[in-house]
């Protein structure tokens, strides 16, 4: 996969060389380039942003410097591209939520583009001219905003990144994850067995696999119900066997064939 981020601060974008997408980079599995904006304004103060049309507060980034640095990127793709176009992300609080269904999508394509916007986003031209030439997704990392786009392309470089094959050296870790059936992970021990006065469960200490898979599983649930509710409605029944519809009972609520209600405990 081919990834190229631009940024007004590509210093911040250093975190990609470490950790698991660092060595991804190294091995080939990665091709991640990060751009200068301001390679691409061609005044001596090197100017990216300008007042906003109508007044108001802050800067807008202005859309000559983009659209050059973005053509110059897609122009050096396309040889490798066969016909098919880069996916532009724009990382903003107007956006559709990112997400790991979201994240399993991205990891499907072969080329990544992000657009580190600043101040008070990028001039809006830019989002529509560049959808001539690229799949734009504005995307946004959550409820809240940021400064700039930066921290959340970390975010979505590395929960993309490792869904890359051979980027996570055991893959099957990827199945147990928070997410990765819609439901948060279980809790997770290790030596010694007891600390501080706190045992582990004992059912880990069985040997017993299939009790082991079921207690995780139940774990899952209770977990979810608790901090997640919202993704415990978003189940789908059918995906539900009788020891997941028991733990939910316990956790109150019940499965219908339209979907999962919450109900009151006795």
């Amino acid at each position: 996969m081919r990834i190229d981020v631009v940024s007004i601060f590509p210093e911040y974008l250093a975190a990609l060389d470490l950790s698991l997408i660092g060595k991804a980079r190294r091995d080939g599995l990665l091709d991640v380039n990060v751009h200068d904006l301001r390679e691409h304004a061609h005044d001596r103060h090197r100017t990216v942003d300008d007042t906003p049309y109508g007044g108001g507060a802050g800067m807008v980034m202005k859309a000559g410097p983009w659209s050059e640095v973005l053509t110059g990127i897609r122009e050096s793709a396309e040889p490798r591209s066969g016909g098919k176009r880069p996916v532009l992300i724009v990382p903003s609080p107007a956006g559709a939520v990112f997400n790991q269904r979201m994240a399993y999508d991205l990891a499907e394509e072969d080329h990544l583009v992000f657009a580190c916007g600043r101040y008070e986003g990028i001039d809006e031209r830019v989002v529509e001219w560049s959808r001539e030439h690229f799949d734009v997704r504005p995307v946004s990392l959550g409820d809240y905003v940021l400064n700039g786009g930066e921290v959340a392309v970390l975010a979505m470089v590395e929960a993309v990144g490792r869904l890359i094959p051979g980027v996570v050296g055991n893959p099957e870790s990827l199945v147990e994850e928070s997410h990765s059936d819609g439901l948060l992970e279980y809790p997770v021990y290790t030596k010694p067995s007891e600390w501080n006065e706190r045992p582990i469960p004992e059912v880990l200490l069985s040997g017993n696999h299939a009790k082991i898979a079921r207690w995780r599983r139940d774990e899952q649930f209770r977990r979810t119900a608790e901090r997640r509710p919202d993704l415990i409605f978003a189940l789908e029944p059918e995906s539900l066997d009788k020891g997941d519809r028991a733990v939910l009972a316990e956790c109150g609520y019940e499965v219908g064939t339209d979907g999962v209600r919450a109900v009151e405990k006795p």
